[in-house]
């Protein structure tokens, strides 16, 4: 029997396996970088272990140190999580050859599904070994790992040799292997997926469907339990190539064999040999733990001959820390609050935490689950309407325009939404009462003196952002109380605010901590009074749009080189992603500052391209 499970991950994925374990009577031990020290899972564990150093390839890719973390923990079992090494056969070996009992499938397996490449050539699939103009669009993609990196589309021939390093060099930094390769790209195809579980005893459980359309950067960003508008026989037809891509391999444990849907076919894309992030959807419909059958195949119990029946329909959105509308720039600082009401919330922060810039900008995964699919919409995104997430930009609005989109309500989605809609999914829409309720909400925060006007006609001001955009409130204290133009304030404290407007009362929860407040859902920041000169940059200046490694810098290029409009000249890393900084125009390089290796802050100077007069 498993008595201590050490923990090889971070995140909510920890945080989860540390909760399952705690229902099963089993202590848990964390590992964690300096970065985590005071993080949630490390928290939450019974014991933890430091690895030294922030960055992935110094503490969760260093196989050896959890081993050695394991045995001085006195842990009798190691879960890899998700992620990280979770798909290394070297570290599932190493683990086994201490002692530990490993919670995954055999070495075996993973090193015979881990790579796409050899994956596919056991179904009988080939990828492409030359790329022509009609082979296009295609697609790059590492052959190890998942979430999305190192990946790139490629839609111009000319395009294709950066793509394959871009490509090459994010696989090498997230997983430590730069192999790459190239698939079709099926524009309008449907990522549908299927849970499955092996047991020792031969027994493969195929747990029906996902849909994973919604994705952005090819990382999912809304996932649903059963994929809905499958035919009967195309569900059979994916769920029997599952349990033969798991026989093949004499699979154990949990796994997600992933296809691409597109004209009522199935083509097979790879196999997971571990959990997925959007494993609740699955645990809902069918009303299991994954987690804590994980564990129980680990130990040797045999599974039922029949999975348990599905029931309704569940669906999981991923709260990033994130902005959608500028190129899903990762955001960093203080979550000050995290609440979504009446739904399941796996997360890795809790309120005050700090968000940095070493890992995945995943903050939450909110799943709701209901008899149909149409209430399983309905009630997660009134849930992620009324949360409480009062810090760093978050895609929460996102979320909740891409429920209520009609494609979406249709089940007419597929890999290709955020292209087609994002623009009109992030187009600014703040309550405009916002400004007022906050302003009312602080002049109740003060003191009713500091309030006070010899001239009673006199109104008080304040001045926000939001939305990109400044703007003005004024205010009066009268003898009954606070009043604005146009507004009846029915009540107002520093906490909630509640107006009438055209005989309509409005209730307005705030919450200020610093400059930022945040009323409802919407963010504002406090503009002083007299605003400190902005920094003068010159004309042309590259400003780091996030904090965050310069990873590389174009080859060859230095101070007074010309460059192209849109040409890349260099990339940083933040939240394990790469964002290209490209030329805004064409024109001469006439300062350099990043330099690789270099850790920046939002806003730091990295180039400045001169455009002819």
């Amino acid at each position: 029997m498993i008595t201590t499970v050490l923990v090889a991950n971070r995140g909510e994925i920890a945080c989860r396996i540390v909760r399952t374990c705690r229902e099963l009577g089993i202590r848990t031990v964390a590992v964690h970088s300096d970065a985590d020290a005071d993080a949630l899972h490390t928290r939450m564990a019974d014991a933890a272990v430091r690895l030294p150093g922030e960055a992935p390839a110094a503490t969760y890719l260093r196989g050896d140190l959890i081993v050695q973390a394991a045995l001085a923990a006195g842990a009798d079992a190691v879960h890899p999580g998700y992620g990280f090494l979770s798909e290394n056969a070297g570290f599932a070996r190493a683990v086994r050859e201490a002692g530990p009992t490993w919670i995954g499938p055999p070495p075996e397996a993973i090193e015979a599904m881990a790579s796409k490449t050899r994956a596919k050539k056991l179904m009988g699939l080939e990828p492409l070994t030359a790329v022509t103009a009609d082979d296009l669009p295609v697609l790059v993609k590492a052959a190890a790992g998942g979430g999305g990196r190192g990946m790139r589309i490629v839609r111009e021939l000319a395009d294709l040799d950066a793509a394959l390093t871009a490509a090459r060099a994010e696989a090498l930094s997230a997983f430590g292997d730069d192999e790459v390769f190239v698939e079709p790209y099926l524009e309008d195809g449907r990522h549908v997926e299927v849970q499955i579980l092996a047991d020792t005893h031969g027994t493969v459980w195929a747990l029906g469907t996902r849909d994973c359309s919604l994705q952005r950067r090819h990382q999912k960003v809304i996932e649903e339990a059963p994929a809905p508008g499958l035919t009967a026989e195309l569900t059979a037809s994916l769920g029997e190539m599952a349990r033969q891509a798991a026989r093949a391999v004499d699979y154990v444990g949990a796994g997600t064999v992933e296809f691409l849907v597109a004209d009522g076919r199935a083509h097979f894309l790879e196999m997971n040999t571990r959990l997925q992030v959007e494993h609740p959807v699955t645990e809902a419909v069918f009303g299991i733990d994954l987690v804590a059958l994980q564990l129980r195949v680990a130990e040797g119990a045999a599974l039922d001959a029949e999975p348990p029946r599905a029931r309704g329909h569940a669906i999981e959105a991923r709260l990033y820390a994130e902005d959608p509308a500028r190129d899903w720039a990762p955001q960093t600082g203080t979550l000050h609050r995290l609440a979504v009401p009446d739904v399941r919330l796996d997360t890795g922060y809790a309120d005050g935490d700090t968000i940095g810039v070493h890992y995945d900008p995943l903050l939450a995964k909110a799943v709701a689950h209901a008899p149909t699919r149409a209430e399983a919409i309905r009630r997660l995104a009134a849930a992620l309407e009324r949360a409480e997430i009062h810090g760093p930009v978050t895609n929460r609005e996102l979320l909740v325009r891409s429920l209520r989109h009609e494609e979406f309500g249709a089940a007419r989605m597929d890999t290709g939404f955020y292209e087609r809609h994002l623009p009109a999914l992030t187009e600014p829409a703040p309550d405009p009462y916002a400004p007022l309720a906050a302003a009312l909400a602080d002049a109740c925060g003060r003191s009713r003196f500091g309030g006070w006007r010899n001239l009673p006609s006199q109104p008080q001001t304040k001045r926000y952002r939001m939305a990109g955009e400044e703007h003005e409130v004024r205010y009066r204290h009268t003898r009954t109380g606070l009043a604005a133009d146009g507004v009846r304030v029915v009540h107002a404290d520093s906490r909630l605010v509640v107006l009438e407007v055209d005989g309509v009362r409005r209730k307005c929860a705030v919450a200020r901590y610093g400059d930022q407040v945040h009323v409802g859902p919407t963010a504002l920041t406090v503009l002083p009074r007299f605003p400190e000169p902005a920094a003068d940059h010159a004309p042309g200046s590259l400003l780091a749009p996030m904090p965050g490694t310069v990873v590389r810098v174009a080859e060859g290029l230095a101070v007074g080189a010309a460059v192209r409009a849109g040409e890349p000249l260099l990339w940083l890393e933040a939240m394990k992603m790469e964002h290209t900084i490209t030329a805004p125009a064409a024109g001469t390089l006439t300062a350099l500052h990043a330099v690789p290796g270099r850790q920046v802050e939002v806003g730091a100077l990295l180039a400045v391209v001169q455009s002819p007069e």
